[in-house]
């Protein structure tokens, strides 16, 4: 049995998302910093191409996080409002809400993230030593 989720619920979720997607900011800021060091120490051409490639690959999860986390704040002012107007939420309206797909894409994104996370870990790992 699937429960829609209170006005609430859903904007507390939307909070969480976006400070997470605040922190995967501050990840790939930090990484920018280790490929500059990287790109420092190293001037093999196999090494250059892998940080040019990471850079390049950070540049896109930044616009993702950018796209989300813009889509999402509309959607959690959407529902701050619709709480201050209407105590009772409307659950048809709570339904209907393309709230599934907002979820879906962070998903896909957090795994996208993580992937790239770990990649870069491995790579750094073996780059600065």
């Amino acid at each position: 049995m699937l429960t829609t989720p209170s006005v609430m619920g859903l904007h507390l979720r939307y909070r969480l998302w976006i400070a997470e997607l605040n922190h995967d900011i501050t990840m790939l800021r930090i990484f920018d910093d280790y490929l500059q060091e990287i790109k420092n120490k190293k001037v093999e051409p196999e090494v250059k191409k892998e940080v040019e490639n990471f850079k390049n690959r950070f540049i896109e999860l930044r616009k993702e996080i950018d796209e989300l986390r813009h889509e999402m704040h509309l959607h959690k002012m959407n529902l701050a409002a619709e709480s201050r107007e209407n105590n009772q939420a409307n659950k048809d309206e709570l339904k209907s809400a393309d709230h599934s797909e907002t979820e879906k894409r962070y998903q896909t994104f957090r795994k996208l993230f993580e992937q790239a996370k770990n990649e870069f870990i491995s790579f750094e790992g073996k780059s600065l030593q």
